[in-house]
């Protein structure tokens, strides 16, 4: 599946409509996010199950503003409307793979349950 770039437009239908979704948010003047674009869509090739998408923080502060990205790139991972990863930085190959993967195992229903829990507390 190709990466899908996002905009204020189809930001929302996308994590909502889709079970897993990876967002990439980068700018064009970042050198870390230049370096790491070519791995993201490689990786994304892998994974037909999966949305890969991107934020261009730049076009779309208004996105980044509300995820209060502070530094690019940032990953972040949505299961089911539920953000299970949020981290800054470019992942070498191998490292982002065994991240999609994992992320791609983990029990949703245990997830809810553990923020369920948390905002009990």
């Amino acid at each position: 599946m190709a990466v899908v770039e996002l905009n204020e437009a189809n930001f929302e239908a996308t994590i909502t409509d889709n079970a897993f979704v990876i967002v990439d948010f980068w700018a064009p003047w970042c050198g870390p996010c230049k370096s790491f674009a070519p791995t993201y869509d490689k990786v994304s090739e892998d994974f037909p199950d999966v949305v890969f998408a991107k934020v261009n923080t730049e076009d779309e502060q208004g996105i980044a503003a509300n995820f209060q990205i502070r530094s690019i790139p940032t990953l972040m991972i949505f299961r089911d409307n539920v953000i299970i990863y949020s981290e800054a930085g470019a992942l070498p190959e191998a490292a982002f793979r065994e991240l999609v993967t994992k992320a791609g195992e983990l029990d949703m229903d245990e997830v809810r349950k553990q923020i369920a829990e948390q905002q009990g507390a």
